[in-house]
């Protein structure tokens, strides 16, 4: 007793009008596109992360100073640096560094 086993084409590799595409596999369908002899390794680097502070408790923090000095920083040397909403005050803690160590006394 034989039984009659469909062989299924998708399997076997044969593609053909009628293959639909969700049947192929990455290699057969870079082929039929001809992309085959193009490699593309993209390599994506991080963007580093900002660093913040908050407050003129961060500043204090982030320059070990007194709260007085902290807010005088936040108006004069690290102007630039600080984004202030009412209360609120957030510092891009790596540009205010760099426009600290700009400054000259």
């Amino acid at each position: 007793m034989m039984q009659n086993y469909k062989v299924n084409q998708y399997a076997t590799g044969i593609i053909n009008d009628n293959t639909p595409v969700g049947a192929l596999t990455v290699g057969q369908l870079r082929e039929v596109m001809g992309l085959e002899a193009q490699e593309s390794i993209v390599e994506i680097k991080p963007k580093p992360d900002k660093r913040y502070v908050y407050g003129l408790a961060g500043i204090r923090k982030l320059f070990n100073v007194s709260h007085a000095t902290a807010q005088r920083y936040k108006d004069t040397i690290i102007k630039d640096a600080v984004m202030q909403q009412g209360r609120k005050i957030v510092v891009d803690a790596d540009k205010a560094l760099e426009l600290f160590k700009e400054q000259q006394y």
